[in-house]
């Protein structure tokens, strides 16, 4: 069993060997560059997509163009043949999920994924195991936020105004929770029934 939940056998901050040392770090904090410019389908598919080589070169046929570290980017591009990345987040086969359901109905980036944008090189931030799956789904008051901030990985459920004396206090996850999760038509009971992941 403390193998099954340790990190050898979860891979949580395990970080994978990849064709590309890239960093996450580098091109969400110091680049500024959106999770979607990258990931295109994420709000549309079932899968996020992992970007093709030319998404790549927009930027680096201009930068960097000689790193002896991107010689496989631009070898991808010279013959045509795309970049194997090796999956961080992989699901088993009996397990149907759809990014696009849980991006539309607000759940961040974070949630999932941790702090990508401080990840040096990327790594599997939580187990993925059905129990922490089901935790949110039983719970999703926990872990929702503002469609608008889905994407946003420094988000806090911000402030409100005291009732008493008028001065910004912050808001909790447990007050803007039940309101988004009622707002957005969430049914926590269809959530829990096994044929939502298992089809």
């Amino acid at each position: 069993m403390h193998m099954y939940w340790s990190p050898f056998g979860t891979n949580v901050n395990v970080a994978k060997e990849q064709p590309v040392p890239f960093s996450h770090r580098h091109h969400v904090q110091a680049m500024g560059i959106d999770c979607r410019y990258c990931h295109t389908t994420v709000e549309t598919g079932t899968f996020a997509g992992i970007p093709p080589t030319e998404t790549c070169m927009t930027c680096h046929s201009q930068v960097w163009t000689e790193a002896p570290m991107l010689a496989p980017v631009r070898e991808s591009w010279d013959t045509g043949q795309p970049l194997e990345w090796n999956r961080i987040n992989d699901l088993p086969d009996f397990v149907y999920f759809n990014h696009s359901i849980h991006v539309n109905r607000g759940i961040g980036c974070v949630t999932c994924h941790g702090q990508v944008d401080d990840m040096p090189l990327m790594m599997k931030a939580e187990t993925l195991h059905m129990k922490w799956c089901l935790n949110c789904h039983e719970h999703p008051e926990k872990f929702i936020r503002p469609a608008d901030k889905v994407f946003d990985m420094q988000w806090t459920p911000g402030t409100n105004k005291n009732p008493v004396t008028g001065e910004p206090e912050p808001l909790k996850q447990t007050e803007i929770g039940p309101q988004l999760v009622q707002q957005l038509g969430i049914n926590k009971e269809q959530l829990t029934n096994c044929s939502i992941c298992h089809r």
